[in-house]
């Protein structure tokens, strides 16, 4: 397995899981519990997406639609 993005929240990681899913790419979410104990401060960097080796180029690209998809909904006001 091989690191292929670091979550920025447990949704995130289970959004970007949930995609590859779709495109018959196995991933495995590390770090998933660590969150709950670093108390009232948000981790960052401990949650990473995992995919077979042999799955990421085909998971590189449903990450960039991904994080194009994030992009486009954030609106400023």
């Amino acid at each position: 397995m091989v690191p292929l993005y670091a979550a920025h929240s447990i949704i995130d990681a289970h959004l970007l899981k949930g995609l590859l899913a779709q495109g018959g790419i196995e991933a495995h979410i590390l770090g998933e519990f660590l969150q709950g104990a670093v108390g009232e401060l948000p981790p960052t960097g401990f949650i990473q997406v995992l995919v077979d080796e042999a799955d990421l180029p085909a998971a590189l690209e449903t990450l960039e639609a991904f994080e194009a998809n994030q992009n486009s909904s954030v609106r400023s006001f």
